[in-house]
């Protein structure tokens, strides 16, 4: 399928291209007429837009890594099927010509339900199935969508057959072709909504991506495409938008609201850059955040230009908030202008699920949970990540070595087969395990909930050291002799735990009650101190490999090798491979929390 098939100037060649028509006869909640003098009485009307964003498969309340209902600690519920209750809910009070609804993007990638049908039963096959993710959308009645970067996980290919099986455009108005530099995605859609009293009202939707796909997603986008800053291209579209005759111009943006990025300078690009465009691109009314998987209901953001105020919402990632913007419009000087734009989210565990979509996707459901549950080995013992963000356990070792394992193979006979091969590895679920006796391949799935690939970087000893002491900055500074609580010893300077990375192959102690970036003693290979010249070779996720972290040195080392495969499966496979699990076999003492050389554990 040729990258350029649907072209901004192919699906839009004229100047009202994308318009959709949401009639409205009956006067909507909120309106009303006032007196504005000399007898006469302004023409108002109101309506609402939804959102969501970060949706990454999420279709049931399920989790499929533990094959039962979804529940976090807060009590929140997931998926479409609750968002749909939401949504007509909605729909209902304010009339359903009076709504639209758009999404933020990251869409068709993070579930189990979205893999299988990315992977094991692709909708890129001949007479292959249409997506759950689309069938669910289509059904509920989306609008628009911005593109987000994990889109881009599984190839153009696919996303390209999942766009044609929307019923709504994939929106990306920085999504260039690489070759002409043209949209290779629509930028942007048109919305008319007829009012009661005087002309329709025009809402404009940009879409916007981000910039970061380029290096996370580099194999699948490299010379294919190219993603330029947000602000840019939206200083760009937005004046268009308004020539065209848009009365209410909204921003879906695959972008969070920061102003920071989490891979340092490898792009001259802003990753969450939302606020700054509200900042520095006049015209705009609302923004859609996305990406960032915060919750914001509710966010004013003054335009430099114009002093205008411009309000951003970002709802919970995976169907958990529904976001409305309420827009309150008045008919002056010949023209709608939003009078008044609020925003606030609704919170998915208030609804059922829609029997709607849950019927429509039952049969997809039943084969994932059949497919996730298939036995690939055994374990000789119990294995779990309950402790992995401050203890060195074998659940985490066994990630190391199947990666280190498979690096040592791939390099065999070649330049750098001698050098010695290290590996990182994340704590990346808080509740995965390896029970003892049979692993399925949720188990071993659920080690790696992340779709990323495998690398090996040539790195030396020093290197290793300032890497280690970034990751060492996970850890809350802890004075010597008091307590140490758990629960509030990690995630310093709100990092992450997939922020934080083990390596196997070295020993090393993490001194927490030093600062960060003096927390590394006792770096040692092989029972004796690190030479800082020496060469390793450290097998690395692509996510952390291109940048993603902005962890020291990896991101601009020589690439030894890279592999297509998902480590996900690559776990999977070895496990089917030996057939039993043993920590015996790959379980490691390599490092530890101290406090002034006492062991914390």
């Amino acid at each position: 399928m040729p990258l350029n098939r649907r072209t901004f100037l192919e699906r839009s060649a004229a100047a009202g291209a994308g318009v959709a028509i949401a009639g409205a006869t009956a006067l909507p909640a909120g309106a009303a007429e006032q007196s504005h003098g000399h007898g006469h009485a302004p023409k108002r009307y109101s309506f609402t837009v939804m959102g969501t964003t970060d949706l990454h498969g999420n279709v049931f309340n399920w989790d499929y890594f533990t094959d039962r209902e979804f529940d976090d600690k807060t009590h929140n519920d997931v998926g479409l099927a609750k968002i749909s209750t939401l949504v007509e809910k909605i729909r209902k009070e304010k009339g359903r010509r009076n709504t639209l609804l758009i999404d933020a993007g990251d869409t068709i990638q993070g579930t189990q339900l979205s893999y299988y049908y990315a992977k094991v039963d692709p909708i890129t096959a001949k007479h292959g199935p249409v997506h759950p993710m689309a069938q669910a959308m289509n059904a509920i009645g989306y609008d628009a969508a911005a593109l987000g970067n994990h889109e881009f996980n599984y190839g153009i290919p696919v996303l390209r057959k999942f766009e044609e099986q929307c019923d709504f455009p994939l929106l990306g108005a920085n999504a260039l072709d690489a070759k002409t530099l043209r949209p290779a995605f629509r930028p942007y859609s048109m919305h008319r909504l007829r009012t009661p009293c005087g002309r329709d009202v025009k809402v404009a939707v940009l879409g916007l991506t981000n910039p970061g796909i380029a290096i996370w997603d580099k194999a699948n986008v490299q010379g294919k495409m190219t993603f330029p800053g947000l602000e840019e291209q939206a200083a760009k579209w937005v004046p268009k938008l308004r020539s065209l005759g848009a009365d209410v111009v909204i921003v879906s943006a695959h972008s969070g609201s920061s102003g920071t990025s989490s891979y340092g300078d490898q792009l001259p690009y802003i990753e969450n850059a939302a606020g700054l465009v509200a900042e520095q691109v006049p015209g705009i009314d609302a923004i859609l955040v996305g990406h960032a998987h915060t919750e914001i209901a509710e966010y004013f953001v003054a335009n430099k230009e114009t002093g205008k105020k411009v309000v951003l919402s970002e709802p919970l990632k995976w169907g958990q908030r529904l976001t409305l913007f309420d827009f309150d419009l008045v008919w002056e000087k010949g023209r709608w202008t939003v009078e008044k734009v609020g925003a606030q989210v609704l919170n998915s565990n208030t609804a059922d699920e829609d029997p709607k979509i849950t019927g429509l996707l039952g049969d997809e459901h039943k084969k994932v949970v059949a497919y996730v549950n298939q036995v690939i080995g055994t374990s000789t013992t119990a294995m779990t990540t309950a402790d992995a963000p401050w203890k060195d356990e074998p659940i985490i070792d066994l990630i190391n070595h199947v990666q280190a394992e498979t690096v040592k193979a791939a390099l065999a006979g070649g330049q750098y087969a001698a050098l010695p091969v290290l590996s990182q590895a994340s704590c990346f679920s808080r509740t995965a395990a390896i029970p003892a006796g049979q692993v399925t391949i949720r188990d071993a799935a659920g080690l790696y909930v992340f779709e990323n690939t495998l690398e090996a970087r040539l790195l030396t000893g020093g290197q290793l050291k300032d890497y280690l002491e970034f990751s060492a900055r996970y850890y809350v500074q802890t004075p010597a002799g008091g307590p140490v609580d758990t629960s509030k010893l990690t995630n310093a300077d709100n990092t992450p735990d997939y922020n934080y990375d083990a390596v196997s192959g070295l020993t090393y102690e993490i001194d927490i009650a030093g600062p960060a970036g003096s927390r590394i003693a006792n770096l040692s290979f092989d029972g004796k101190p690190i030479d800082a010249a020496a060469q390793f070779v450290l097998a690395v996720n692509n996510y952390r490999a291109s940048g993603g972290g902005n962890f020291p040195h990896v991101a601009k080392s020589q690439q030894l090798w890279a592999n297509s495969e998902e480590i996900r499966n690559t776990i999977i496979n070895w496990v089917k491979a030996k057939g039993t699990v043993d920590p015996a076999q790959f379980a490691t003492a390599g490092w530890k929390l101290t406090r002034d050389g006492t062991p914390v554990f």
